[in-house]
């Protein structure tokens, strides 16, 4: 008998990667995804493995007790990727990014404990460490999260591993670069800068655009959780990055650049309230016990991704429209 997976947050971006990622895998008898849909989920994400006999979908909340309950007690594995993920977003009212990412996290490990569950995966950030100037922090890095987002999921992180240490429960949280790639909400630096360009508006770029970040492909990424819990060990923290540390004015560079454009597409804007200014994550821990590389150049991912949006303006348009 195979095992049975939930995925929590299923339908958003990084998700509803992870579960197409896993649909061919043989370790697993089912897979059932759970998510609330709200603006960043989306059923489409999944239409490609509807239909299949072992997977199964649920539209309901992690805070929802009841629906926790029966989905943790038909799980052997849980991977919580359910999160509210917009810095922006929540620096305007930061009470719904408390509520799922630290009480829906709390919700979701009380009952795969109570349950039996064998793993839980708790899908973090690097933002739970706050900023550096230079180097790249390890996971023994203290978190100094300085947005209410990033403060949610670190606490998240605090309190899955609580039930580790308390109650023996295998948890494995990973902490991973800034994601981009396919089916990504048009709101982050990348995704909001391809549509907006193919909609012959311009790009929003925060104060002088020098701030730096590590990009991830979202298929590195999901390859990388795929490997720890495959080989990761209980209460262990795991960094994930992608080798492309690069300012976000060089990304756009690069955006408009491939999209043959020039820089009288970018419109600089009001710097953002305690804007970090880098991220650098050493993921030599995960490497040296999986082998984890990331495969996906920087380039050839934002060329993918800007055939990605062009091709699908179906997806993208009406999300675009509903906000």
């Amino acid at each position: 008998m195979g095992m049975r997976l939930l995925v929590t947050g299923g339908a958003g971006f990084i998700g509803s990667h992870f579960v197409k990622l896993q649909m061919n895998n043989s370790r697993w008898e089912s897979i059932s995804v759970l998510d609330a849909l709200t603006y960043a989920g989306n059923k489409i994400n999944l239409e490609k493995v509807f239909g299949n006999k072992k997977f199964s979908f649920f539209h309901g909340d992690i805070c929802d007790e009841a629906i926790v309950n029966k989905l943790t007690g038909e799980a052997d594995v849980v991977v919580n990727f359910a999160a509210e993920s917009h810095v922006d977003r929540s620096l305007q009212n930061g009470s719904e990014f408390i509520r799922t990412n630290t009480l829906g996290t709390n919700n979701l490990l009380h009952y795969a404990l109570s349950n039996g569950v064998e793993i839980f995966h708790q899908v973090s950030t690097d933002e739970v460490y706050g900023s550096i100037l230079s180097g790249s922090w390890d996971e023994n890095y203290p978190l100094l999260p300085n947005s209410p987002y990033s403060a949610s999921k670190a606490s998240a992180d605090l309190v899955a591993l609580s039930y580790y240490k308390s109650f023996g429960l295998d948890v494995r949280i990973s902490r991973c670069s800034n994601n981009y790639g396919p089916y990504q909400f048009p709101e982050k630096l990348i995704s909001l800068s391809i549509t907006n360009l193919l909609q012959s508006k311009k790009i929003p770029v925060y104060g002088n655009g020098l701030n730096r970040r590590d990009w991830l492909h979202v298929k590195d990424h999901c390859r990388a959780i795929e490997l720890i819990l495959n080989h990761g060990e209980p209460g262990e923290v795991y960094n994930i990055g992608g080798g492309s540390e690069m300012s976000n004015l060089e990304v756009v560079d690069l955006i408009i650049d491939i999209m043959g454009l020039d820089s009288s597409c970018i419109k600089y804007v009001d710097d953002r309230k305690g804007h970090d200014f880098r991220y650098s994550v050493n993921w030599k821990k995960l490497a040296d016990l999986t082998g984890y590389k990331p495969l996906v150049s920087f380039p050839e991912g934002i060329r993918e991704a800007i055939d990605w949006y062009r091709n699908n303006p179906h997806w993208w348009m009406p999300l675009i429209q509903s906000i």
